[in-house]
């Protein structure tokens, strides 16, 4: 089916005169649409989504449409814009949040004008930003049932589920690697016990349960070109239950490292504690004192926990021959579980800092 004839199946303004690739996202295919409403333009994007990470998209698209309409009615009541401080979906012309033919499913969100994706943070002032948007986002859904929502990648952050796929991994050896990275495995094991907590105070309600982003990376925060502020939390596809340690702790593990993910030279690799600071600062700004006494005692652990997490996966993929990450070297996903590991014994060696920086902020 022509991509036109798509668009012209949503409830959009105008005729659609120019279609082109946008973004650089790794799992949907994403156009910016340029359409002509009686010589004004009207911009949207449209995604086709990737049904094979996302099977279910009727309960994917639910979660996207339940949240933006909660998050709407909570913008509206505090005087803000609904237009560009949430992700808009445009309906179909039968009224459904995604249309589906034989070429795949599809959705349209209004384009939100004047802003600006950004890879990296330019400066603590841009991070400490993202950790206010993604605070803020939590603040705002606090009243959301979170119980409701559909799971869309089943046990996504149960790290006792990671634990035991890893130890799987250790006991088969399918491509015979595990006798060369027994530190790495050790590292993990004298872990193990931290696999449990998160994942047993959630279970036990000792941890509230919330709307949990699940990919809080700086570029899924939409910066205002003009002020340099953040917008919009963007990329609501990962949507699902949890705990708000998943989120804090990925946002540091992803934007807290002094070297790039895959770094070979593990003297470039260090937990950045000032950064730590920025995005902590604005996290617990945003959050306001939405957060419990327990969460807030509990954040560097979620950044352990997730920097943990993620090199443990890139371990097992590793020991199972390489099947998940793409990799671009033999060594790749190796050298990712390295990276990730050095930032483990970084930050416990910083907990304690760590935990008075979350006190110094706190609103609770």
């Amino acid at each position: 089916m022509d991509i036109k004839d798509i668009v012209k199946k949503f409830k959009i303004n105008g005729e659609p005169i120019k279609i082109e690739p946008y973004g650089n996202g790794h799992i949907n295919t994403t156009f910016l649409i340029e359409c002509d409403n009686n010589g004004m333009i009207c911009r949207y994007i449209l995604q086709k989504i990737n049904t094979t990470v996302f099977n279910n998209v009727e309960g994917l698209m639910s979660n996207i449409l339940g949240v933006t309409s909660f998050l709407k009615e909570r913008i509206i009541a505090n005087g803000g814009n609904p237009d560009i401080e949430t992700l808009n979906l445009v309906l179909t012309n039968d009224g459904k949040s995604y249309f589906e033919c034989k070429d795949g499913a599809y959705r349209i969100y209004k384009f939100i004008e004047n802003t600006v994706a950004l890879q990296i943070a330019e400066d603590k002032e841009v991070f400490e930003g993202a950790g206010y948007a993604f605070g803020n986002f939590v603040k705002m859904l606090n009243d959301y049932d979170a119980s409701g929502l559909f799971e869309v990648i089943q046990n996504f952050h149960n790290t006792q589920s990671r634990f035991q796929k890893f130890i799987n991994a250790v006991d088969k050896d399918i491509v015979k690697r595990a006798d060369s990275v027994r530190d790495e495995i050790d590292f993990v094991l004298k872990r193990s016990a931290m696999c449990d907590n998160i994942v047993t105070l959630l279970e036990s309600k000792t941890l509230p349960l919330r709307v949990t982003h699940n990919d809080t990376k700086l570029n899924n925060v939409l910066i205002s070109e003009e002020t340099g502020k953040p917008v919009c939390v963007i990329d609501l596809d990962t949507i699902m239950p949890g705990s708000l340690l998943y989120d804090f702790g990925d946002a540091i593990r992803s934007g807290c490292n002094t070297g790039l993910e895959d770094e070979p030279d593990l003297t470039k690799v260090g937990f950045d504690i000032e950064l730590f600071e920025s995005f902590t600062k604005g996290f617990m700004t945003g959050i306001g004192n939405c957060i419990t006494p327990l969460e807030r005692d509990l954040l560097s652990l979620g950044a352990i926990m997730m920097t943990f997490e993620c090199g443990m996966r890139f371990l097992t993929d590793y020991l199972e021959g390489d099947t998940y990450f793409k990799i671009h070297y033999p060594e790749h996903n190796l050298v990712r579980c390295h990276t990730q590991f050095k930032m483990v014994s970084d930050m416990e060696n910083l907990r304690d800092k760590m935990d008075e920086i979350a006190r110094k902020y706190s609103k609770v």
